[in-house]
């Protein structure tokens, strides 16, 4: 989607109004759909919130066109309703035959299998990203407690009772059993591919610095087909709604008329969530 960035304009001016067919969507209602859009900027998130409200506004005139729409002064759910009658009437999304899913299951056996499990153990150190002093001290702290364990492995929870800025340091740094997703993203990344023992260097993460024990590995497993068909088949069916969505919502866009927004590729993303 393309739209003004708010910290380019200057003073901080509000953003232009968008407009779908003869309706306008103004700057404030944009401002207040932003905390259901979470993202790194300001400008991300106004995007995002711009965009969910065109996809709502687009729909809500086609179901009032369709006569699915109640009233003009329809309330939240009435509306829901409408939209999902509207979907359902129509988008075409054909059901994945057997042959699909297969070969779908067999390019992608790594989102169908068991996840690999670490038990781990950590002592965060902590710093704010912006604090490249507090960084420094956290890392040359974490290198010398590293240098201490591997003389005494039995000091981690002391460490941890002494250093350690995460709640599990009642547990002695105990995360418990952790699959992909569980922690932040660039240390999940990290530790997936730690092998059992100490780490031999702190691991940063937006928190800080983290000590790090990966004390048990259990590797994740390929399941059959016969076992994950039904979530082979329910990933397929999403694609061929995502895909059926943005191609209905941009002939919308295209038969109603959008102004100050282009919906792109993604544009029914915020609907499927």
């Amino acid at each position: 989607m393309q739209m003004i960035d708010i910290e380019q304009l200057p003073g901080g001016v509000a953003t232009p109004l968008v407009h779908v067919g003869d309706v306008s969507i103004d700057d404030a209602a944009i401002a207040l759909e932003m905390q259901y859009h979470p993202a790194d900027t300001a400008g991300e998130a106004q995007r995002k919130a711009a965009r969910a409200l065109v996809v709502r506004e687009l729909l809500r005139q086609r179901a009032r066109a369709l006569g699915l729409m109640p009233s003009e002064a329809a309330t939240l759910t009435q509306e829901e309703v409408a939209i999902a009658a509207l979907l359902e009437q129509e988008l075409d999304v054909p059901e994945p035959k057997e042959a699909d899913c297969r070969r779908f299951f067999e390019t992608h056996p790594e989102r169908f299998s068991e996840p690999t499990q670490l038990r781990v153990r950590h002592i965060l150190l902590a710093a704010a990203p912006d604090d490249s002093r507090g960084r420094d001290e956290a890392c040359r702290l974490g290198e010398k407690l590293l240098g201490e364990l591997v003389q005494i492995p039995e000091r981690f929870a002391e460490f941890t009772q002494r250093h350690s800025a995460c709640p599990s340091r009642e547990m002695d740094g105990d995360l418990g059993w952790l699959v992909p997703g569980q922690t932040v993203p660039e240390l999940d990344r990290a530790l997936q591919h730690l092998p059992e023992g100490l780490h031999e260097r702190p691991l940063a993460s937006r928190y800080g610095f983290h000590v790090v024990s990966i004390d048990e590995r259990r590797e994740g497993q390929t399941l059959p087909f016969e076992q994950v068909a039904d979530r082979v088949r329910h990933s397929l069916r999403e694609q061929s709604t995502r895909r059926a969505l943005r191609h209905y919502l941009l002939a919308l866009e295209s038969e109603i008329g959008v102004e100050g927004v282009m919906l792109d590729d993604d544009a029914g993303g915020s609907l499927m969530q």
